[in-house]
């Protein structure tokens, strides 16, 4: 490809592997992490559930302005204009009680797991990622190119084929860096602003942190630097463009989601990013065109929250979650995987939602589906792993 090619697709000229054009006929997958562990209990909310009502008294989503979705389930109404209309044409499901097994409840360790997809047991190679070994799995018989729409190749990418990534646009991060700051004080030393300059960077941090807080830097922390919720609205259509012209298989994350404190309910922080990510979501499937009937996006979170709301009106690192699985190809408009009755009795440990739909079986199940791939070639992708094929595609 020229170079002016590139710069066209916003991609500049650094570029690790070379892009072909990808068949139009080929799947497309996007996996969007959400980093921070949201709160699946206030995005699928379980409106037949009395004892969600008893456990969140400030900020469950009430019944009436939940989405309906069946007799037990409701959407949050921030996701009205967007992925509503998706689950109504059937493009859209939500797989409840999944995640792993990992019970350490850290953003990190759990989100590695995830990303690696390797066996529970036994020690851990970072060299390999579970999208990787797909690509790699896939690439030996396709010309396919996988992407990462993140600043550096995630750990989900990394192995023995090379992977593409391309930053997205900086949003909602400060204009001026610590490391800039930095240069331009020593721009103004030995002048008379010396000390007007360095004095206001000096106030601007401390400023900063008052505000950010030990729950604020928290979040940040647990996002790895993954674009906010707004940021993937905005470049939703770009990363939509590459999919259905040149890339194959995507990888995003979007970051803030430990709701610690505040949390909110029909409305407030958590509807909030709820919105924006659903905004985006609808975009990229509007761009992808007729590319969506050949497209599944897939949305995960490192674990989910607890079930009972804390004295913050927030929510703590939890357990099970809710996937969210998306596209023109999916057997959508409907809730699917092993389900069970939400009471205080069936909670895990007195706390969070079980896993009863373990992700390494349900994506294995999914992409066995996708790209017709056999058992020896699913065990390359998730060793040791029982694909359980849950009719999503």
């Amino acid at each position: 490809m020229k170079r002016r090619h590139l710069v066209q697709l916003g991609l500049g000229a650094a570029l690790p592997t070379q892009l072909w054009a990808a068949s139009p006929e080929a799947p497309r997958l996007l996996v969007v992490f959400l980093r921070g562990g949201y709160d699946a209990a206030n995005l699928l909310v379980p409106t037949s559930s009395g004892f969600y009502y008893e456990a969140r008294p400030n900020i469950a989503i009430a019944k009436t302005a939940a989405l309906p979705l069946d007799t037990d389930w409701g959407l949050a109404p921030a996701l009205a204009d967007s992925v509503h209309p998706l689950w109504n044409k059937g493009q859209a499901a939500f797989v409840p009680f999944a995640g792993s097994h990992d019970l350490s409840r850290s953003h990190f360790e759990t989100q590695d797991h995830i990303e690696l997809g390797q066996p529970e047991q036994g020690s851990r190679d970072f060299r390999s990622g579970f999208m990787n070994r797909l690509a790699t799995v896939l690439g030996s018989s396709s010309r396919l190119e996988a992407m990462a729409f993140t600043d550096q190749v995630p750990l989900i990418l990394r192995g023995e084929r090379p992977v593409a990534n391309q930053a997205l646009r900086d949003v909602n991060k400060p204009g001026i860096t610590p490391a800039q700051a930095e240069v331009i004080a020593g721009m103004y030393a030995g002048t008379r602003l010396a000390g007007a300059v360095s004095g206001g960077f000096e106030v601007r941090e401390e400023v900063g942190r008052e505000m950010a807080g030990d729950k604020a830097a928290e979040m940040e922390a647990a996002s790895r630097g993954a674009i906010a919720a707004k940021g993937f609205a905005l470049e939703a259509r770009r990363v939509a463009r590459l999919m259905r012209e040149r890339v194959t298989l995507g990888f995003i994350d979007v970051g803030g989601w430990d709701t610690h404190v505040g949390q909110g309910g029909a409305t407030g922080q958590l509807a909030n990013r709820l919105g924006e990510l659903g905004k985006g979501l609808a975009l990229f499937a509007d761009e992808m065109g007729p590319q969506w009937s050949n497209t599944v996006v897939v949305v995960v979170s490192e674990f989910g929250r607890t079930f009972r709301e804390n004295g913050n009106r927030g929510t703590d690192h939890g357990h099970g979650s809710a996937y969210w699985v998306l596209g023109g190809g999916v057997k959508g408009g409907r809730i699917a995987g092993e389900q069970q009755q939400i009471k205080a009795a069936t909670l895990h440990q007195n706390r969070d939602y079980p896993v009863l739909n373990e992700y390494r079986a349900v994506l294995g199940g999914l992409l066995g589906r996708m790209y017709g791939l056999n058992d020896a070639q699913l065990a390359q992708v998730f060793p040791g792993a029982s694909p359980r094929d849950i009719g999503l595609v």
